[in-house]
């Protein structure tokens, strides 16, 4: 499948963070955003609400003069964190009086909230999602359509 470089390169460090422990929610250095954009934490003063898709006037400053980083500008970025967030369990913009997952950490917790961040980096590049499988259970007269062994090649 072909991907645009920007996504490829987001799609690794999602998931070295994921497999090595480095994805956290409640870090803005170790959230969705924050792995993609190399750990750093600037990005939290494109808004002024963490989970919010407002832009804040540094925010929109960089949207307007079209700056990107890492490939993504500040609205998607904002996208992308809202997405994780939501599919975490948190309820957004944070908040601390607002309801959060027991174990933000989780294993499944983060699972649910890359597979959603997955499928919206996808649709910002306007490619299939990667992690769609249904492929793998069409069927004509009763036989698969595709087999296992010509998608893995």
């Amino acid at each position: 499948m072909k991907t645009t470089k920007r996504l490829e390169q987001a799609l690794i460090k999602l998931y070295n963070a994921y497999h090595n422990n480095r994805l956290n929610p409640e870090d803005c250095t170790a959230c969705a955003v924050g792995n993609i954009l190399d750990n750093f934490d600037s990005w939290k003063h494109l808004s002024d609400a963490h989970g919010s898709l407002q832009l804040s006037y540094v925010g929109m400053v960089h949207q307007n003069l079209g700056r990107k980083f890492n490939g993504y500008t500040p609205q998607e970025l904002l996208k992308v964190e809202k997405v994780f967030l939501d599919a975490c369990g948190f309820k957004t913009p944070l908040c601390h009086y607002n309801p959060k997952p027991q174990n933000p950490t989780s294993q499944e917790v983060l699972f649910n909230g890359l597979i959603a961040v997955v499928e919206i980096l996808c649709v910002l590049d306007h490619v299939p999602n990667v992690l769609d499988y249904s492929k793998l259970f069409e069927q004509e007269n009763g036989q698969p359509v595709y087999h296992l062994e010509t998608l893995l090649a």
